[in-house]
């Protein structure tokens, strides 16, 4: 369901996996790829991208590259490297906020969304 990129917390992504969930890892299966590369992995297996870099904003909006599923953005790294995980399952419980063909930018507090035309499937 979700690929972390390279900088996306290990303890994260360890609770995202102990509560159920599906999460590959940049770091641990292609360290050190390109962005672009993180998006082609993405679209292929069908999976959100986690990161806190804004560039992918940039690929996608600007550059038109293929969309991934989705982005979800995290402006705060906090000071607990838990923080990001408790952050994507409180927005994942949000009957809100539809989280499919969209940049999510996820702060402490806010949560704001562009959506863009689907991902391409090979």
């Amino acid at each position: 369901m979700f690929l972390a990129n390279e900088n996306f917390p290990m303890p994260s992504i360890k609770l995202l996996r102990n509560t159920g969930f599906e999460v590959k890892s940049i770091q641990e299966e292609y360290p050190g790829i390109a962005d672009s590369v993180v998006m082609d992995i993405a679209c292929e297996l069908d999976l959100i991208i986690l990161i806190f870099d804004r560039d992918y904003g940039e690929l996608i909006f600007k550059h038109r590259r293929n969309n991934p599923p989705s982005v979800i953005y995290f402006r705060e790294k906090g000071a607990n490297p838990l923080f990001a995980g408790f952050l994507l399952l409180k927005l994942l419980n949000d009957s809100n906020i539809s989280i499919q063909n969209s940049f999510t930018v996820v702060e402490e507090n806010n949560v704001r969304q562009r959506f863009y035309v689907g991902h391409n499937r090979n």
